[in-house]
């Protein structure tokens, strides 16, 4: 049999793509190393990591918050049946892939995919057995790993990857993590709720690179005052593991004289690389650029005619939601159609409490762009919604261009910011100005009336400040 297309890895990009084009009229079949579908994010990292934020909130929240609401527990934590909610969390959500290629009649081949020449795809099975399977049409989507820090190994018990720290048998007397991105802050957070002293190592002297400026002082400002410590501008020099302790020799990032930092674990949260090893790219001779990312063209098709790469793979963000845009629109360009994505709105969300969410734009990229703009701010200690919920921190920040108000960006850091994020990203998809923003109808009371009045103090006529 020969197939329309096969697609290297079941992760967000992976599955939707071969979703989409099995519901275009496609044969189409999916190669997955894991026992398991939906990738890191599914397996190992959105989709757990979200389920331990949710309870460790609650757990924090019932411990510190709930009394000013008139109802007093003392929480106990319960670290196994904790994680047991979150592989129930997990269960469902992979069960539900299998589900939908099966619905989708996608034939599924578990084993490690190599691509021995175009139109051929060898998969090695768990049981060693090679089979070829022939195709039209390739997709890789084989996502990406967790970074490594030379000369620090991690061993998933004291020194730990992010995949580590969804499954930590205790919570530790005291946690290093090895990074300021998304993925540490939020880990890091987990852990902080549940007990541990946290101390966060950052290379740049701020955190969370590409995040707007403004908020990310915000939020370290709000994580500070949660308990987390911060080490900025400074490197890690070497990890020391003794039994069941950990030291780190740190020191500036400029250079100056070196500390030694103690803990029980350390996490390294880094980031993450490409997933191309054993696809046989090399020795097929495709392109890839400095980082080891597959150079693709428009349509996503790689140097080598019939293979296409998607996701985490090829340039851009390293988030799922990109991957499965890009999953929809290869298929859709498989297909005969025009396949697109619009890379100048996607929403990101740091999952920390409060969220932090952008879309577009931030003022940095403004400024160094030379583009003209106007700011907009609304702060969550003047909406009603948010007063009575007792979740004031943050602000809502609107950039819109100076002589057309078309919004450029829009950065929020408050309580359940991913959800909001979601209006301006559709704003911004059909070219919208603040002006239209501020004049849409938001229900009150709700958090979304602060982005309402973010747009409107675009031009000075904010309401409830």
């Amino acid at each position: 049999m020969t197939y329309d297309l096969v697609v290297i890895g079941t992760g967000p990009g992976g599955y939707v793509a071969a979703i989409r084009a099995a519901q275009l009229g496609m044969k189409v079949a999916v190669v997955e190393k894991r026992a398991t579908h939906g990738g890191t994010c599914l397996n190992v990292g959105c989709i757990p990591s979200k389920a331990l934020l949710h309870a460790s909130e609650r757990y924090a929240e019932a411990a510190d918050g709930f009394a000013a609401m008139g109802i007093k527990v003392r929480p106990e934590l319960d670290l196994p049946a904790m994680l047991a909610f979150k592989d129930a969390g997990v269960k469902g959500n992979v069960d539900g892939v299998e589900f939908l290629l099966k619905k989708n009649k996608i034939d599924a081949v578990q084993g490690t995919g190599r691509i021995a020449a175009a139109g051929k795809v060898e998969v090695t099975g768990p049981d060693g057995k090679k089979e070829t399977l022939e195709t039209k049409a390739i997709v890789i989507a084989t996502g990406s790993e967790v970074a490594a820090l030379p000369g620090i190994g991690i061993d998933e018990k004291t020194v730990i990857s992010s995949t580590g720290a969804l499954s930590l048998a205790s919570v530790p007397k005291q946690l290093v993590v090895i990074g300021g991105g998304y993925i540490g802050l939020e880990l890091g957070s987990v852990w902080s709720r549940l007990g541990s002293q946290v101390t966060v190592v950052e290379m740049l002297d701020r955190l969370a690179p590409g995040l707007d400026g403004e908020v990310a002082k915000q939020l370290q400002r709000v994580l500070t005052k949660q308990g987390l410590a911060f080490k900025l501008g400074t490197k890690v020099v070497s990890v020391e593991t003794k039994g069941k302790s950990v030291k780190l020799t740190l020191e500036p990032a400029g250079g100056g004289k070196s500390e030694t930092l103690d803990c029980d674990v350390v996490l390294v949260a880094v980031g993450r690389v490409p997933n191309t090893q054993g696809l046989g790219l090399a020795e097929l001779q495709v392109k890839t650029d400095n980082r080891g990312r597959i150079a693709v063209d428009e349509k996503f098709a790689a140097s080598i005619p019939g293979i296409y790469a998607i996701g985490d793979v090829i340039k851009g963000p390293m988030l799922a939601h990109k991957a499965e845009d890009e999953g929809v629109a290869v298929a859709e360009i498989l297909a005969g159609q025009a396949g697109h994505v619009n890379y100048d709105v996607i929403p990101s969300v740091i999952y920390t409490a409060p969220e932090v969410a952008s879309v577009g734009r931030t003022e940095e990229e403004l400024k160094a762009a030379g583009v003209e703009y106007k700011v907009g701010k609304f702060p969550f200690t003047a909406n009603g919604r948010a007063k009575v919920n007792r979740t004031t921190e943050g602000f809502v920040k609107v950039l819109a261009e100076e002589g057309t108000d078309r919004v450029l960006g829009v950065h929020i850091i408050g309580a359940d910011a991913g959800t909001m994020i979601a209006e301006a990203a559709v704003l911004m998809e059909f070219g919208g100005s603040a002006e239209d923003l501020a004049r849409t109808c938001h229900a009150h009371p709700t958090l979304n009336e602060a982005v309402k009045e973010a747009a409107l103090a675009v031009d000075k006529r904010v309401i409830h400040m």
